[in-house]
């Protein structure tokens, strides 16, 4: 398993503006009508940040897996049957394909059919619906209110902490909030914060590349052997060998060699991480719905 070859105190990142970030999301959940929790679709489990379920379990909600292009198709939809039968929205999209945006529309203002039924009794069914955008970093939240938008109006990139303020956006009859992304304080589970660092939403520069790799090895080779074969035209006894030779094999056949023939593991570790980010080993899911029951369906959703 990953968590053999990680080192947890690697894996606490932190920074003082997440705090100020918590304080500020908590100020403004009575601003809000409702609040989007975009998840990433490979992570569902481990990008549902505790301290963000805390803060908006009184507030109408819906989850969005994004990146749903580079996860498992089948893992995905049993991750969206599990959060419907949690009583939580939930839809299953990719920020950068088109029709996005409508998809997540519908689905809010089904969530939110109430308000909008008091709104038109009143007559006030044209004030804008003021939605609150949550997620953990690099879960692709300012990509996805561009994609809403039409156009550019959040900063985005393909690296943590990029938005550090809270923004206002007018779209379409919706008022959107952008807030930072922000994880929690201290990891309780070295598996989800594994894959956290997996996929981008820790700082690469506090995390020994070498060993994410191998975990990242150590677990795909379980889950997706076929996929790591296929990708680096490795024998199937490569699957045999341990995370540290198996990341050396793939270093040599890509010819990432030093002097004396020795391999750049360095430099294989992060073009192994960079290649599973760019969904260059094919659609890959690192976890499946945990087992249902109503009591740790309650603590993580808040919605039974």
């Amino acid at each position: 398993m990953a968590e053999e070859f990680v080192n947890r105190r690697n894996i606490q990142w932190f920074p003082g503006h997440m705090m100020k970030t918590l304080r500020l999301i908590e100020a403004d959940m009575k601003n809000v009508d409702a609040v989007l929790q975009l998840l990433d679709a490979r992570i569902p489990y481990s990008s549902l940040n505790p301290e963000l379920q805390r803060l908006v379990k009184n507030k109408p909600r819906l989850y969005v897996l994004n990146k749903a292009d580079l996860a498992d198709p089948t893992i995905t939809q049993k991750w969206t049957n599990w959060f419907k039968k949690q009583g939580a929205g939930c839809v299953s999209i990719s920020s950068k394909t088109k029709g996005a945006a409508a998809t997540v529309r519908a689905q809010i203002e089904k969530e939110l059919a109430d308000l909008i039924a008091r709104r038109t009794e009143k007559g006030t069914q044209g004030a804008a619906i003021r939605v609150m955008v949550l997620g953990i970093p690099n879960v692709g939240k300012s990509t996805f209110i561009n994609c809403w938008a039409g156009s550019v109006k959040a900063k985005a990139a393909d690296r943590p902490g990029v938005t550090r303020g809270k923004q206002w956006i007018s779209v379409s009859g919706y008022e959107l909030l952008d807030m930072p992304g922000v994880l929690w304080k201290k990891f309780d589970s070295l598996e989800i914060a594994t894959n956290l660092a997996f996929i981008g939403s820790i700082k690469d520069n506090i995390l020994d590349i070498e060993e994410l790799a191998m975990g990242l090895l150590s677990q795909v080779k379980t889950m997706y052997p076929e996929r790591l074969l296929e990708r680096y035209k490795l024998s199937p006894d490569a699957l045999e060998l341990d995370a540290w030779d198996l990341l050396e094999a793939i270093g040599r056949k890509r010819g990432m060699l030093v002097s004396g023939g020795e391999v750049n593991t360095e430099r294989a570790a992060i073009m192994v991480v960079d290649e599973f980010r760019a969904s260059k080993w094919g659609r890959i899911s690192l976890e499946q719905p945990p087992i249902e029951n109503n009591e740790e369906a309650k603590d993580e959703t808040g919605t039974v």
